[in-house]
């Protein structure tokens, strides 16, 4: 068995603590059995592990996350989109990928899931029973029993029953998908004992092997890559899974939540203030998480969601907070705090002057870490070390840099920077345009080509 995650979002949902560079499966709010800190990725990627999956696991991602993904869960595969194009784009990369790269074997068992379910470990071991559903089915889903008559999830509705050897429950043909019920029609529905659909899915190999070829689409992956671009923007459910007559279902009677929305996130957090917060007792019910390095003091505010960022600030009724979504579809704004592998950066300000766009940063390299090699085009950049030491690089040359050293980076310049320990430092960027696609990477692993370091 071959596990796909499907890495995605828009980073809507938790805003501001989630934006286009880190969306919610991200942010670092719940707790491992240790107490520790841990984001929803971080947490799927470690249950993975203690089923024993990991080595058999990739994720699909965009770009935009595929460092973000190094950086929390260290060495995973990772297939990278060239652009983003939806579920069934996504899914047919990584398939061309197991089948034309890793020569996986025609009839393996494929399961696609999100990278973020909030789950108990017996929901990975789930994921086994779906290669018995497969003998008898072209698809394979889990469905969930619902514990409540939920508007915010699609449903699975059940037919006819059917005991495979060696599972515990009953595999069910499905009759029916339902998208999003309003309250009346959820009640309804868990009156026929639909189930949760939680985006489970698994087929064989050549399922989807032979459905790409019957679509003329390539079926090797480096020529999938070429044509990325001409696939079309559709979910695997609409593409694939509503074309299929035969799909069986296994049911998951366990702990499955979807946490996207600030409601349901909260009812997982082990505690109800996050950073610099003072909260008084009677604001029941109210979560406050600023990351900010002011204080927030809430005062006799019940059943609110307080969130800080440098994207913004959120005061919600959490009761309402599922219509984020909605209120910021139109916003569109840079990422003002980014995680990379190498460490974090933050926006202090931004200006325009005399035709010229100024940026300031807040960098942070971890002890250790480097961004690429690298240039630019239409941009300087000044940096001002502020903690810690390093070694920099500029076109080939190295030296050590540490608190007060001002560095200038001219236009085309190749550059990066090593900490040696923890590093910070105020980076300037001044040009007639600055985007992140005014960046031209030259080599990831740091250079060995250089001179000596000097001082």
């Amino acid at each position: 068995m071959k596990l796909i995650l499907l890495s995605g979002g828009s980073g809507k949902r938790l805003w501001p603590l989630s934006n286009d560079s880190r969306s919610k499966q991200f942010l670092r709010l719940l707790r491992n059995p240790n107490g520790q800190a841990e984001s929803m990725v971080q947490r799927v990627w470690r249950q993975i592990g203690e089923a024993g999956l990991a080595n058999d696991t990739l994720v699909s991602t965009s770009s935009v996350q595929a460092e973000l993904l190094q950086s929390q869960l260290g060495e995973v595969k990772i297939i990278v989109e060239p652009e983003r194009r939806d579920t069934f784009p996504a899914i047919a990369l990584a398939s061309t990928y197991l089948y034309g790269v890793e020569g996986v074997a025609w009839d393996e068992t494929i399961v696609v899931m999100p990278v973020d379910p909030y789950v108990e470990a017996s929901f990975m071991a789930k994921l086994f029973e779906l290669e018995a559903v497969l003998e008898h089915h072209d698809l394979a889903l889990i469905g969930v029993k619902p514990t409540y008559p939920s508007e915010q999830y699609g449903y699975i509705v059940p037919g006819r029953a059917q005991q495979a050897a060696g599972m515990r429950d009953s595999i069910m043909t499905v009759l029916q998908f339902r998208e999003k019920p309003d309250a009346k029609e959820a009640k309804a529905l868990l009156a026929m004992e639909a189930l949760w659909n939680c985006g489970v899915f698994a087929f064989k190999l050549n399922t989807m092997i032979q459905l790409l070829l019957d679509k003329d689409l390539p079926v090797q992956y480096e020529q999938m890559l070429k044509q990325y671009d001409q696939l079309p923007k559709i979910s695997f459910d609409y593409e694939v899974v509503e074309k299929l007559s035969s799909i069986g279902v296994v049911p998951y009677d366990g702990l499955w939540k979807d946490l996207g929305t600030w409601e349901a996130l909260t009812e997982e957090l082990p505690h109800h203030i996050t950073g610099e917060v003072n909260l008084s007792e009677d604001s029941h019910n109210t979560h406050v998480i600023n990351e900010l390095d002011i204080p927030v003091t809430v005062l006799g505010c019940p059943n609110l969601i307080v969130a800080t960022s440098p994207d913004g600030i959120l005061v919600a009724d959490k009761s309402h907070s599922n219509k984020i979504k909605e209120m910021m579809k139109n916003t569109h704004q840079r990422p003002m705090f980014e995680e990379r592998r190498w460490g974090t950066h933050k926006i202090l300000a931004i200006s325009h002057s005399d035709g010229q766009e100024v940026i300031v940063k807040q960098v942070l390299v971890k002890a250790g870490c480097h961004p690429t090699y690298h240039y630019h085009l239409k941009r300087d950049e000044v940096w001002t070390i502020t903690a810690g030491e390093g070694e920099l690089l500029i076109d080939d040359e190295k030296r050590l840099v540490s608190v007060g050293d001002v560095v200038a980076i001219a236009a085309g310049s190749r550059h990066t920077i090593r900490a040696l320990i923890d590093l910070e430092f105020i980076e300037v960027q001044r040009g007639s345009e600055i985007t992140e696609d005014d960046f031209e990477d030259i080599q990831t692993e740091w250079p060995v080509f250089v001179k000596p370091a000097m001082r």
